[in-house]
């Protein structure tokens, strides 16, 4: 739906609830038995990434990572949780979202999100990030 010139002046970028809103969304929707093997991920949303995160993956702008998997995936050693472990979490980075999403205008903002959650949930299930991009290029019949 186009906005008018006028109802420009009213609006706001998306929060982090509203990412969060979104995100949980995208989580409710997910298909058996991804939706259940999910379930003790915890879901995080922040407007960046910290800077040592950044450094780790040798990134000098924060709109180059959308979103992070942290913990331990399902087809690691050690899967189970252990006391004094830290949940497994994705992270989902709101300000390099709304970037991409402002510069790639055939993708809705709940598209967006849902593609970066489901590809860092992809971690937790062990999948590599060659793993996933075969997969998405046999979906998008790439």
């Amino acid at each position: 739906m186009a906005v008018s010139d006028s109802d420009w002046g009213a609006r706001y970028a998306p929060t982090l609830d509203d990412i969060e809103a979104l995100a949980i969304k995208a989580l409710e929707e997910l298909p058996e038995p991804f939706k259940s093997l999910a379930a003790d991920v915890t879901c995080s949303v922040a407007d960046y990434a910290e800077q040592d995160v950044l450094d780790g993956f040798g990134m000098e702008s924060p709109f180059e990572l959308m979103g992070l998997f942290v913990g331990i995936g399902l087809t690691e050693d050690g899967a189970v949780p252990q006391t004094g472990q830290l949940p497994n979490t994705v992270f989902l980075y709101r300000r390099a979202m709304l970037d991409y999403w402002a510069e790639h205008d055939d993708n809705t903002l709940g598209e967006v999100v849902t593609h970066v959650l489901v590809h860092e949930l992809g971690h937790h299930f062990g999948f590599s990030d060659e793993d996933m991009e075969a997969i998405e290029a046999s979906v998008d019949g790439n």
